[in-house]
């Protein structure tokens, strides 16, 4: 039986894009303290098009918003421990 079989199954990608794009935000989420964060704070159901209102840690204890909108979905239909993802620069 496979991980989630009765709900649904784990992705292996999702791709996030997200506003700012600067690089210094880029940095932050692409870093894997941030994809564990996304993992826990958005585990379970994922459809295209969510949009999700975060902030990342500029340092110095300085954060900036960000907005992380889901672009795609591979393998399966929730976030889970194995999901991997991709962040997408947006305007």
């Amino acid at each position: 039986m496979s991980e989630g079989s009765a709900e649904g199954s784990a992705a292996a990608r999702v791709a996030l894009s997200l506003s700012p794009s600067d690089d210094r935000t880029v940095d932050a989420v692409d870093s894997e303290r941030y994809r564990a964060y996304i993992r826990r704070a958005h585990a379970g159901p994922v459809a295209v098009g969510e949009e999700w209102a975060e902030f990342v840690s500029r340092g110095c204890g300085t954060t900036r918003d960000v907005e992380l909108r889901v672009e795609s979905v591979e393998g399966g239909e929730e976030i889970g421990e194995g999901t991997e993802f991709a962040f997408l620069s947006r305007g």
